[in-house]
């Protein structure tokens, strides 16, 4: 098996990030109103990155919002399909906590899709029901390898 390597703040392109989505399941998650443009602002904005690669090639992502003080909301969390069930997720997971200040002041918020839930109870994530939201106006769903097949 290749070695894997964990970086926080490498540079990610939108072109990498979205050939990643597309071997992620991460790729549904975002909706098509000016998907390129968000993607963009996405990476430029998250407060914490850390990534996964095997041989150069992005196969997991760990985005963040963090106060580096109490809280750490992880945005995106991902792992191509091929590289599953080797511990990559739980390790990006980790080194975010660790990058936003680490877990004796880190509390950390996400938004799970029903799919991940118990990836992130296997981590020691608990399920909160006081948490609230409001979706954004503009959500059109879809999937991001529809992109790839277009461009076929």
């Amino acid at each position: 098996m290749s070695q894997i390597d964990f970086s926080s703040g490498a540079p990610t392109t939108v072109d990498e990030f979205i050939d990643f989505l597309t071997r992620s399941d991460l790729g549904r998650q975002y909706p098509r109103q000016r998907f390129h443009e968000r993607i963009e602002k996405l990476l430029r904005h998250a407060s914490i990155q850390i990534t996964a690669r095997c041989e150069g090639r992005l196969i997991g992502v760990c985005n963040g919002l963090t106060d580096f003080a109490y809280f750490l909301f992880i945005t995106d969390l991902g792992v191509d399909r091929d590289f599953r069930r080797r511990g990559i997720g739980r390790r990006l997971l980790e080194l975010a906590r660790e990058t936003a200040g680490g877990a004796n002041d880190i509390a950390i918020i996400t938004l799970s899709h029903s799919q991940s839930a118990a990836f992130y109870e296997r981590c020691g994530l608990k399920e909160f029901p006081q948490v609230y939201g409001d979706d954004c106006r503009e959500w059109d769903a879809f999937d991001v390898r529809d992109l790839k097949a277009s461009k076929k």
